[in-house]
């Protein structure tokens, strides 16, 4: 698997998620860019995500759902805060009501991608998330978001191995 860590800090109010991967941080990078891949792993694998907006420039905004295995379908947006290819984004990260509307049942987020060069081909990408009180962090870690997370990022090794299996 390719997490190396997960932390949560309930004092700074932060979660932290940190993985490794055999791929340049332009490779990585694409990871977001791209809404066909991003779609293959943003989400734990039995809610996989189906993106219907994707700008990644500041000021822009981003709306998805996921399917589960029941066919219920929970929505999700993003706004863009920055954005620097291929080293880091940033951006306000909700639930969304069908319409696309935010849902004010549930909190928002702030959350910072850092995609850092760790030479021969390697990087390293943190994601961390920002909650904006206690029991905003509670409530979404209740709802499973540590281990969603890591399910969803564990699945970008087999995308990156397609890039190998290409080249062969």
């Amino acid at each position: 698997m390719t997490v190396t860590a997960v932390q949560k800090d309930t004092d700074k109010l932060t979660l932290d998620l940190t993985a490794e991967f055999d791929a340049t941080p332009e490779r990585v990078w694409q990871l977001w860019a791209d809404p066909r891949q991003l779609e293959r792993w943003w989400g734990p694998p039995t809610y996989p995500a189906t993106f219907t907006e994707h700008d990644l420039t500041p000021g822009a905004h981003v709306a998805y759902f996921m399917t589960g295995p029941t066919g219920d379908q929970p929505h999700g947006w993003w706004t863009i805060l920055e954005v620097d290819p291929p080293r880091s984004l940033s951006f306000r990260d909700g639930f969304a009501n069908e319409d696309g509307s935010p849902n004010p049942d549930f909190p928002e987020m702030t959350v910072h991608v850092a995609i850092a060069d760790l030479g021969g081909g390697r990087s390293r990408m943190s994601i961390q998330s920002r909650f904006p009180t206690p029991a905003a962090m509670e409530q979404l870690v209740a709802m499973g978001m540590v281990e969603g997370l890591t399910e969803a990022v564990g699945q970008i090794d087999a995308i990156l191995a397609e890039d190998f299996v290409a080249r062969a």
